[in-house]
C-alpha cells in the first residue's frame, strides 16, 4: 500500500493551484490525473489574468511549474475511495494509496446519457453509486452502464450482494484494463423500461433484459461520484457542498473547482483551489502533530 500525506484528484486550475500552495505549505501532495480534461476543449483563453492562452497551453504550464516545485503525479484513475483508521484509502488500477486528506478537483460532468427514462427512474431503480446502494439490490438483478475499469469497479461492489451483474456498454468498445467476470452487452440502448419503478432495459435491436437496478458508471469516477460514494453532503444539482476552507462534510476531504457548482470558471477554479491546498495543508500539519503527542 503505498502511503500519501495529501492526495489531489485532478489536474486543472483547481488541483495545480491546490498543490502549488500546499507544497508552500509544507505539505508534499501527489496529484491522481488522467489528463487535460475539460481545458483540451478551450482553444483561447481570454478572460483571465495574464492575456490569452490556450487551454493546453495554461495546463502545461501548470504541470510543469508543479513539478518544479517537485509535486509528484501519477496517471491513473479513481475507481473508488473510502474512509479508513487515520485517513482514507483510494482504490486505483495501480494500487492503494493511503492519505491523511484528500482534495477532490476533477471538474464537473457536463453531460449525462441521453436515454429515454432515465432521468425519470432516477431513484426508482437507476442509481449512480454501488457503495451507496448496492444493499438494496441484494439477491437481485443488476446492470452497470459504462465501458471502463470505473465500470468494472461498480460491478464488482454489486456483485457482493446482487443475485446477477450485467454491464452494459451503450454501443461502445470495451475499454477494461484486466479480463471482466461479467457479462457484457454491448447494444446501443433504445430505452428504460418501468414507470414506478425499472423493471429492464431495450436495446436498439429489440432485444432486452429484465434488472432491477441500473448504475451509471461511465468513464471515470469524477469528484461528485468519489464524494457520493464516500456519504460526503451533495445539492440538488449534484454539487458537492463546502463550507469557506473547501472541506465537504467529511474532516480531511476538501474540493474544488467546477464540482462545487457555482461560476464554472477557471479564476473561481484557482482561487477554491488556493484555499484548499492551504486548508487541506494545515489539516494534515495538525493530524501529525496530534500523533507525535500521542506518542
Amino acid at each position: 500500500m503505498r502511503e500519501e500525506n495529501l492526495v489531489i484528484i485532478g489536474a486543472g486550475p483547481a488541483g495545480i493551484s491546490a498543490a502549488l500552495y500546499a507544497v508552500r505549505a509544507s505539505a508534499s501532495p501527489l496529484i491522481i490525473s488522467k489528463g487535460i480534461g475539460a481545458l483540451q476543449k478551450a482553444k483561447k483563453i481570454e478572460n483571465f489574468y495574464g492575456g490569452a492562452v490556450s487551454g493546453q497551453e495554461l495546463y502545461e504550464n501548470g504541470v510543469n511549474q508543479a513539478r518544479d516545485l517537485g509535486v509528484s503525479f501519477l496517471e491513473t484513475e479513481v475507481l473508488g475511495m473510502e474512509e479508513v483508521e487515520e485517513g482514507f484509502q483510494i482504490t486505483t488500477p495501480e494500487g492503494i494509496i493511503h492519505t491523511q486528506s484528500v482534495i477532490l478537483a476533477t471538474g464537473s460532468r457536463r453531460s449525462a446519457p441521453k436515454i429515454p427514462g432515465l432521468k425519470e427512474l432516477e431513484g426508482k431503480g437507476v442509481s449512480y453509486c454501488a457503495v451507496c446502494d448496492a444493499f438494496f439490490y441484494r439477491k437481485k438483478k443488476a446492470a452497470v452502464l459504462g465501458n471502463s475499469d470505473f465500470a468494472l469497479h461498480e460491478a464488482e461492489v454489486l456483485s457482493n450482494l446482487a443475485a446477477e451483474v450485467t454491464i452494459l456498454t451503450n454501443g461502445k468498445e470495451e475499454n477494461f484494463s484486466r479480463e471482466c467476470p461479467f457479462p457484457v452487452e454491448t447494444a446501443p440502448i433504445a430505452r428504460l423500461d418501468g414507470e414506478k419503478k425499472l423493471e429492464g432495459v431495450t436495446f436498439e435491436d429489440g432485444s432486452g433484459i429484465g434488472t432491477d437496478g441500473l448504475f451509471v458508471a461511465l468513464g471515470t469516477a469524477g469528484s461528485a461520484e468519489i464524494a457520493r460514494q464516500m456519504g460526503a453532503e451533495l445539492t440538488e444539482k449534484g454539487h458537492v457542498v463546502v463550507d469557506s476552507q473547501m472541506q465537504t462534510s467529511i474532516p480531511g476531504l476538501y474540493a474544488a473547482g467546477d464540482c462545487t457548482g457555482g461560476l464554472l470558471q477557471i479564476s473561481k477554479a484557482v482561487y477554491e483551489g488556493t484555499v484548499a491546498g492551504i486548508e487541506a495543508a494545515k489539516y494534515v500539519k495538525s493530524k501529525k502533530n496530534k500523533i507525535e503527542k500521542e506518542n
